[in-house]
């Protein structure tokens, strides 16, 4: 059941498209390396996935920034790779490299695949959930997540971060059938997840699509229709059956003016846009069709001083008059 408390959150106001007293704030990878009480509760922690499958410590990750800066909105902290960890794929998380991963490449690899396990596997990220919804400030929005299946794709058939993304597109282009089993496979799990998220007190979802921008340079809408807004199409629409209160935020990293497209045929109430796209374009296509979110630039971020107050100045002037949520157009950086 959604709170009153949560259910009228400055937030969820801004995703239902309805007005608020100020402009809502959280920003991408808000829990992490640049806080020094992270780095130090890290420090315990013999790899990244225990950190994620550990509540005490999930839970006391998602709140340390909102201790800090009193976000609108507490993320879950976690990694889009529970997924095809849970699903019986060999993940790891190495020092200075980032995950590596046993790479998907055949039907036989497929077929190790077992999406019965995944809400098993993934038990105490639920409990995590559960804690953050009952310790989190009554005025502050509980965010759950998954990587877009396209993403999750990459990232399990490449071996690692998607580079140019090659073994997969070659993959999509040779034997599509083989492809979409892969992708059909993470649309049933990744719902089955969400779901399980917001029956545990996650009052919005963000989708993180970080490889959709492989579709656009150079411009391939059809495959960017196929890989990257058909299975989020169908996430939403099954989200939107089995907990229709908790809106839907799609991020499609470098989509560029596919961004539109996404924005239309997905079913999301919010977009997340990266900095690269224009904020006037952004005003003018996306924000009447719905929320948008964005899209200071972490590097910005990072320099401070005079750039920040000016940029940051410069997207609220371009977007706070319509429905809009202030973030950054990606991570906050380490730095």
């Amino acid at each position: 059941m959604t709170s009153p408390a949560l259910h009228n959150s400055r937030f969820l106001k801004a995703c239902r498209l309805e007005p608020t007293d100020t402009t809502p704030i959280w920003i991408m990878r808000q829990a992490g390396r640049y806080l020094p009480e992270y780095r130090k509760l890290r420090e315990g922690v013999k790899n990244f996935l225990e950190l994620c499958y550990t509540p005490d410590l999930a839970v006391e990750v998602s709140l340390q920034p909102i201790r800090r800066y009193h976000m609108d909105a507490a993320i879950l902290f976690s990694d889009i790779l529970v997924i095809p960890d849970a699903l019986g794929q060999k993940v790891e998380f190495h020092e200075n490299e980032g995950p590596v991963l046993a790479s998907v490449q055949s039907e036989t690899d497929l077929k190790r695949l077992d999406a019965g396990r995944v809400l098993d596997h993934l038990r105490p990220v639920f409990e995590t959930v559960r804690r953050l919804a009952r310790e989190i400030p009554a005025e502050t929005t509980l965010i759950g997540f998954a990587g877009s299946p396209w993403t999750v794709a990459v990232y399990m058939v490449e071996g690692r971060g998607g580079g140019d993304c090659r073994r997969i597109m070659d993959w999509a282009r040779q034997e599509p059938d083989g492809l979409q089993r892969l992708i059909d496979l993470l649309v049933e799990a990744t719902v089955a997840y969400l779901a399980e998220q917001a029956r545990n007190g996650a009052e919005a979802i963000q989708l993180f699509d970080s490889w959709a921008g492989a579709f656009a340079k150079p411009r391939n809408a059809a495959g960017f229709r196929r890989w990257v807004i058909e299975p989020t199409r169908r996430i939403v629409g099954q989200l939107a059956v089995r907990c229709p209160e908790v809106p839907v935020i799609g991020f499609p990293r470098g989509a560029g003016d596919l961004a539109r497209d996404y924005a239309t045929a997905t079913g999301i109430r919010g977009i997340g846009l990266d900095s690269e796209t224009p904020l006037d374009w952004i005003a003018k296509i996306l924000q009447p069709i719905c929320t948008v979110q964005g899209n200071l630039s972490n590097r910005v971020l990072v320099e401070g001083g005079e750039p920040l107050e000016n940029e940051t100045t410069r997207v609220l002037e371009a977007l706070a008059g319509g429905p809009f949520i202030f973030n950054l157009g990606h991570g906050v950086l380490p730095e």
